[in-house]
């Protein structure tokens, strides 16, 4: 049975496509169903799995493709804390998906990429090696371009290419360092292991093994967003609020950050990178990414483009966490890669219902909202305080353990650039919030939807908007619990550090 769980985990996505694939559009309530199915089944089955792994039981499969090669899926302490990101937020971007796309064309096909891409994420999440990394990050490049160009319009056909140029060229990139890496080393260094497997071979050349480490951050930090490969994000914005959502919070953005961990942590192992002298590269890499991304964010005036320049921003955090030589700093980062995830999404979906219920892209048209739609507009400002890091928000446990951890690795540099960046986190939030609650409304809304009852927008939009504010609050207060995000980051890094 452990063997089968991990092929179970992909193929309940898999199986989702393929039947909804086969639906009309009008089947709408089958396809709801199956949807929903899917997803809380994918949740028990990832639950299922981090139960095992908190056991010590062991999660995997693996069969022979070329002698040396194989396709290993096998789950760790470090593929659960992405697993159970990917498959909660999918479940959430399901039924907000649902409400979106209703009476919408094409949603057949939308749901069935959907599920192909939350099942490429999860084979991300629970790949054993480079080899089967690099094959799910393919697949979800291919399974997310039919997401950004769903609408079919000029402006999405042509940021459907620009995703194109940049993720399959990062693709390519990390082939050949894949193939650099098993070419120099053999396969077996490709393996996944806590304290990665590289340390172990004998006589290789470190400036070698430094050129490829860049090769491989290189492949993996375009779906990274890091400066200056990040152009691909604010462009495809022009894609549904699910889709925006899906690429910032759970899918590509993240796919990237967590093969940087992967290749850190798992192939190099973190005190080999330390000693080959990589990390300090990677730390101001990902300092610079967070500060441009910060100050692009400032000049925006589209709500959406403002929010996908914070996540240019944001997830470069983890990046930052990976590079602080510590625990300490190690748990910020991966504790971030479940924070960002949950406010992240929070917010595209409040801009979502923005855009649906009163016709508003814009900050300047933000005006008075939070008297017309309080709830969503309440999500919007505990998301956006997390994201500037104010207790008790998951966004201050992140920065707190980023901070302590640059402090702890000598590097009071970093810490400068978490201050800078929450200053400038506030400078691009605050305005917004002020105008939600304490500006007057200035007219009629650009193009509002009269919906009958009580909710202030369909409850399928509002709905999945409060429970992940309620997340980002719980994070936060209830850091301290056994299964919180804060805990099961602290037990992964302390494994990585384990001689």
């Amino acid at each position: 049975m452990n063997e089968l769980l991990p092929v179970a985990v992909i193929g309940t996505s898999l199986l989702a496509a393929i039947v909804i694939f086969l639906l009309p559009d009008a089947q709408q309530r089958v396809r709801s169903t199956l949807n929903i199915g899917a997803a809380l089944v994918k949740i028990a089955l990832v639950a299922w799995m981090t139960i095992g792994i908190y056991q010590q039981e062991l999660f995997e499969t693996r069969f022979t493709i070329l002698p040396g090669i194989d396709f290993v899926l096998r789950a760790d302490s470090l593929s659960m804390l992405f697993a159970g990101l990917s498959s909660l937020l999918w479940l959430f971007t399901t039924l907000y998906a649902i409400g979106y796309l209703e009476g919408s064309p094409h949603r057949s096909r939308f749901f069935g990429f959907f599920s192909l891409c939350v099942a490429s994420t999860m084979g991300i999440s629970l790949a054993g090696n480079l080899f089967t990394f690099l094959i799910f990050f393919e697949m979800l490049t291919l399974s997310t371009y039919p997401l950004v160009v769903h609408r079919g319009t000029e402006a999405s056909l042509r940021a459907g290419r620009t995703y194109l140029r940049y993720t399959l060229t990062g693709g390519a990139v990390l082939l050949l360092g894949v193939a650099l890496l098993y070419g120099y080393a053999g396969p077996a260094v490709g393996e996944f292991a806590e304290t990665g497997t590289l340390r172990e071979v004998a006589g290789l050349d470190t400036s070698v093994l430094i050129a490829i480490f860049a090769v491989l951050i290189l492949g993996v930090g375009v779906k990274a967003a890091f400066v200056p490969f990040h152009g691909w994000l604010p462009v495809a914005m022009v894609a549904p609020a699910p889709v925006s959502a899906l690429l910032h919070a759970v899918a590509v953005v993240k796919a990237g950050a967590f093969g940087i961990i992967r290749i850190v942590y798992n192939v190099y192992g973190i005190e080999f990178s330390a000693q080959l002298g990589v990390l300090l590269p990677l730390a101001v890499l990902a300092a610079v990414t967070i500060i441009w991304g910060s100050l692009q964010a400032l000049r925006q005036v589209e709500l959406k483009k403002r929010l996908a320049f914070s996540t240019v921003s944001q997830v470069s955090y983890i990046a930052l966490g990976v590079a602080l030589f510590g625990p300490i700093g190690s748990i910020g980062g991966l504790v971030h890669l479940l924070h960002q995830g949950i406010m992240k999404v929070t917010l595209f979906f409040a801009a979502g219902n923005y855009a649906e219920t009163l016709g508003i892209h814009r900050i300047d048209e933000l005006d008075g909202v939070g008297k017309r739609m309080p709830g969503t507009s309440l999500a919007f400002t505990v998301g956006a305080l997390g994201m500037i890091g104010l207790p008790p928000t998951a966004g201050f446990i992140s920065k707190w353990y980023l901070g302590i951890g640059a402090l702890e690795a000598g590097m009071a540099w970093a810490l400068g650039v978490l201050v800078l960046s929450s200053a400038l986190n506030a400078a691009y939030f605050l305005p917004i919030l002020y105008r939600l609650w304490f500006k007057p409304v200035r007219g009629a809304w650009p193009d509002e939807k009269i919906l009958a009852g009580r909710f202030e927008t369909d409850p399928w939009l509002l709905l999945p908007t409060l429970a992940t504010m309620v997340f980002t609050i719980a994070a936060g207060l209830l850091a301290a619990h056994a299964w919180s995000p804060l805990s099961w980051a602290i037990l992964v890094s302390v494994r990585e550090y384990l001689p």
